[in-house]
């Protein structure tokens, strides 16, 4: 009987109108969870009065400067006991990355599954900040930057470094200057790895196993395609090839390397091509890694790169088609703040068309378990059940193959399959079955079987809601029975929108 309800209620969601706010100012509430839900990953209890109290403008200029935002001491505790997470590439490698040749099988294999603990905590600390920052705008960004410069933990050597490429390279410079942000991907162990730009080596060079390297174009094609110029930037096959040449050399630390840099990140001269390259119309002369940094600069201040990136950012916080004077706007801003992100987005929330275009986005499934479980008000101490819902429904955390990352359109995720598995997992988290609020299952002093479900509050739930809640739904839920409510309210299709 639920399961129809939900269905029926899914079905709903494909022909439901995108919300269309009038001409006037929104309603502070209706606006005040449309901010939440932007900006961060929704409504939670006690977020809603806080924007209330301090006002829109107040609420987007201090997001806008996470550093001004003090962190509760119950986020550092849970974050406390992921030792990982305070490792340099160096030492990840060292302590967990594969042994030497005399290793037999068994130990090799042994390794790999101790190693698994790195993306185990790199998931769990993304999922705790995202529920329990107060700096959501940093989160949502880390979020959106990392799918830009998607790396995946499931190839090689990536599983040991995903956690350090979003500590080192992604979080720092969400707010900042782009082209801060491209080189660090672009030096990290992480990136290197996974788009194979530490084989890139002049022809003729070897790798330092002595095995004979050449020219690796991949990294340099998906620089422009995907993280600056877009596909459609003006770059020809001959600009490939001279990035790729400007790039020979750069690779990652060797354990044996002293002394080693931290950052993991290490520039063989041998490896690189010393010849001089025409590059976007552009002579670079041969100065070695200079030649990428200089690289790197042209790329993020061409204006089709501004293009590209106010496109996507239009894209992730107003419209999944997003109004091309809104790119225009932020695309010359993006150019005018030399790449300041903190700039292109305060121009983006001050714009008419971010503040009328509440409900017109669908939530990715990252998004919407998030939201959910802090809609729900539930204590997350064990993430592996959102965890699990994430990768049902085909976002696993870390786990995209390809280099573009996941999609944050409502064509890449609305369907009826994936819509029966939010219903499930609304069902779940609603009755209190989800076994989120100790440690693991393995490293549970009580066993779960003895574990007494707390169902959510629906009726808090539902007052948390009800600026974005439509008639159809209330009526639903209020002729629903008392048990249903909560899980009904989770898996409307207002829920599912943001």
């Amino acid at each position: 009987m639920l399961r129809r309800r939900f269905l029926a209620a899914a079905c709903a969601a494909v022909a439901l109108p995108a919300l269309r706010l009038s001409a006037a100012e929104p309603p502070p509430r209706r606006f005040a969870i449309h901010l939440l839900d932007r900006l961060g990953f929704g409504p939670a209890a006690g977020g809603l009065a806080h924007v209330e109290a301090v006002g829109a403008e107040a609420y987007i200029a201090a997001q806008l400067h996470p550093e001004t935002i003090a962190e509760p001491a119950s986020l550092g505790e849970l974050l406390a006991p992921l030792d990982t997470l305070s490792l340099d590439p160096v030492q990840l490698f060292l302590d967990y990355g594969p042994q030497g040749p005399k290793a037999s099988p068994e130990e090799r294999k042994a390794r790999r599954q101790r190693a698994r603990i790195i993306v185990e905590q790199a998931q769990a600390a993304r999922v705790f900040r995202a529920l329990y920052s107060p700096r959501q705008l940093q989160e949502a960004m880390v979020d959106f930057w990392y799918n830009h410069f998607n790396v995946f933990a499931g190839k090689g050597l990536d599983h040991l470094w995903v956690g350090a490429y979003e500590r080192d390279a992604i979080r720092p410079h969400a707010l900042g200057r782009f082209r801060d942000l491209v080189l660090a991907t672009a030096r990290s162990p992480a990136m290197l790895f996974y788009l194979d730009n530490w084989e890139n080596s002049a022809p003729g060079s070897t790798m330092p196993n002595g095995r004979s390297a050449g020219l690796n174009e991949n990294y340099a094609r998906e620089l422009m395609e995907l993280h600056t110029l877009g596909v459609d930037g003006g770059y020809t096959q001959a600009d490939v090839v001279a990035l790729a040449r400007i790039l020979t050399g750069w690779g990652f630390v060797r354990p044996r390397m002293r002394p080693p840099d931290r950052s993991g990140f290490h520039f063989e001269p041998a490896r690189h091509d010393f010849s001089e390259k025409r590059f976007l119309g552009r002579t670079i002369s041969p100065t070695g890694e200079s030649e990428g940094i200089e690289a790197i600069g042209l790329l993020a201040q061409s204006p089709a790169t501004a293009r590209h990136i106010a496109f996507e950012l239009a894209q992730y916080f107003v419209a999944d088609a997003p109004p091309p004077g809104l790119v225009e706007r932020l695309a010359q801003r993006f150019l005018q703040s030399d790449g300041d992100i903190r700039a292109v987005l305060a121009a983006l929330f001050a714009s008419r068309e971010f503040r009328d275009s509440a409900g017109r986005k669908y939530k990715t499934p990252y998004r919407y378990v998030l939201s959910a479980a802090r809609a729900a008000g539930v204590e997350v101490r064990n993430p592996r059940p959102l965890l699990g819902a994430m990768a049902r429904l085909g976002m696993p955390l870390y786990f995209c193959q390809t280099p573009d990352g996941y999609k944050n359109t409502e064509a890449a995720w609305l369907g009826p399959e994936a819509t029966n598995v939010r219903i499930g997992f609304a069902a779940a988290l609603a009755s209190g079955r989800l076994p989120l609020d100790r440690e693991p299952p393995a490293m549970a002093a009580t066993p779960v079987a003895e574990r007494v479900p707390a169902p959510v509050d629906a009726a808090a739930l539902e007052r948390l809601l009800a600026p974005v809640l439509s008639p159809h739904t209330r009526e639903v839920v209020a002729g629903s029975a008392p048990p249903l409510r909560a899980a009904l309210l989770l898996g409307s299709p207002d829920f599912m929108r943001h």
